[in-house]
């Protein structure tokens, strides 16, 4: 039984890469055939595309803050503290509070871009293959496999660096203490650096799915003639 089933993923991985290779071969190029290295250098072109152009953008002040795709929000358990703060008159100090966590994923995304290198270089023709006939957004769903623990760990101590930079350890210290402090509330301790890394890490690969797409639908955002010889193979 075993034998039959690994029989049956070999005949299948053969089928589909000889699927894509006859669309390859049909497809119309002044300089002869499209090879796998071209589409695996297509899709690599298309994810550093996503990487330079909008990753870069998080990195920018507000590039997290004023982007509500991305904008980092408060955790559930922080929703009562935002809210009881307000409603005490310190709206100020709740808006600063938002601001800086946002700040310090902008501050740590600039740590994102030698890692996605690596990742995008290594993209062989059978994860191109994988990717062309993918979703909108598997070329992202590639690069979040390859990169999400690495980033995570290259993130988390940029995070907890960056709250001190740009002051959200004391915001959030001076926050937290002053609800703390509210009569009838239960005491808050929560683990910011964490939630913080999760979600700048949500935000870098949201905007590289943006430019994915972008390219996978729109002809006037292949730019490069390799983009638009290996794109127009999904089309």
């Amino acid at each position: 039984m075993i034998r039959k089933f690994l029989f049956f993923i070999l005949i299948f991985n053969l089928t589909a890469c000889a699927e894509l290779q006859q669309v390859v071969n049909q497809l119309p190029q002044g300089g002869g055939v499209l090879s796998n290295a071209d589409i695996a250098a297509g899709l690599r072109q298309a994810l550093n595309f996503g990487i330079e152009k909008q990753v870069s953008k998080l990195t920018q002040t507000d590039g997290f803050f004023k982007n509500e795709l991305v904008k980092i929000l408060l955790p559930d358990e922080l929703k009562k503290v935002d809210k009881a703060l307000r409603d005490i008159g310190l709206s100020s100090l709740a808006d600063d509070g938002l601001k800086v966590l946002n700040r310090a994923a902008e501050d740590a995304v600039k740590e994102a871009t030698p890692i996605f290198v690596d990742a995008v270089k290594g993209i062989t023709f059978t994860d191109a293959k994988n990717i062309l006939i993918g979703n909108d957004d598997a070329a992202t769903q590639y690069l979040t496999t390859k990169t999400q623990t690495a980033l995570y760990a290259k993130f988390n101590p940029v995070i907890k660096n960056s709250f001190s930079k740009v002051g959200a350890d004391k915001i959030w210290s001076n926050l937290i203490t002053k609800y703390n402090n509210i009569p009838f509330t239960a005491d808050v301790n929560p683990d910011l650096t964490d939630y913080v890394t999760n979600e700048a890490l949500k935000g870098v690969y949201t905007m590289i799915a943006v430019e994915e797409k972008d390219i996978r639908t729109k002809l006037s955002s292949r730019t490069t003639d390799l983009l638009r010889k290996v794109f127009a193979l999904q089309d």
